[in-house]
């Protein structure tokens, strides 16, 4: 499988592979490299993509000077390669919250992660990126996401996933095709904690979201948010 890098905002770098067998009209993976005096990764791929992965960071910087291994949640293509990373970085440590390391990183991972309060802040060196907790959305009681402050990169895991292979960064409204991509896979909770978390997430007024599967909006992403969080609560009401 090819992969594809994009700098999506300065010094954070997607990495995207296209898989055309899943869904109607194929599915992408993505990985994001942070560029900073400790690099950070965000979403490993799954064991069989740590070859291609690691070769697009490699083009970057040498994968044993990444520092952070990081992901939405615990699942195969968010966390697949953790220990393949582990292994090929000495000083790479793997960042979580609290209940995602109580469940399953604490034996998962090969060396015991860090374990991250809500809102704690982890400090590259040159960038500071902020852990917050949101549980059960879009789901997985240990989800959580994070937020690049002085980009305004929100890195939102599954949130507002969409189908297809589309460009990797888009201003077109993505509420759309994340609700047609609801209704292909019913991979999102059902429940108060969604809308009230895209709530939640919108006030920090990002301009990129940099979106696990499909395309990165840049924009409003406030606004973006928010209109999901509409669509989750009148799918609700309904």
């Amino acid at each position: 499988m090819d992969i594809r890098t994009d700098e999506i905002a300065d010094g954070i770098y997607r990495f995207s592979t296209f898989v055309p067998e899943i869904g109607p009209t194929g599915f992408t993976f993505n990985q994001f490299f942070v560029d900073a005096a400790e690099p950070l990764l965000f979403h490993t791929g799954m064991r069989a993509l740590f070859p291609a992965v690691s070769a697009a960071i490699a083009r970057i910087r040498p994968v044993a000077d990444l520092r952070w291994i990081t992901f939405g949640h615990v699942e195969a293509d968010e966390s697949g390669a953790m220990n393949l990373f582990l292994n090929a970085a000495p000083r790479a440590e793997v960042a979580h919250g609290v209940v995602g390391c109580q469940v399953s990183l604490d034996d998962l991972s090969d060396r015991l992660p860090r374990r991250l309060a809500d809102g704690e802040t982890i400090d590259l060196g040159d960038r500071r990126i902020q852990h917050l907790d949101t549980p059960h959305a879009p789901h997985n009681w240990e989800a959580r996401v994070l937020y690049e402050e002085a980009a305004g990169v929100l890195f939102c895991g599954d949130l507002m996933t969409q189908l297809g292979d589309g460009p990797p960064t888009t201003g077109a409204d993505l509420v759309g095709p994340a609700e047609a991509a609801e209704d292909t896979f019913h991979a999102t909770s059902l429940g108060p904690a969604v809308p009230a978390t895209l709530h939640r997430l919108a006030e920090l007024r990002p301009t990129t979201l940099a979106v696990m599967h499909g395309s990165s909006f840049i924009g409003d992403g406030g606004a973006a948010l928010h209109d999901l969080a509409t669509v989750y609560e009148n799918r609700m009401a309904a």
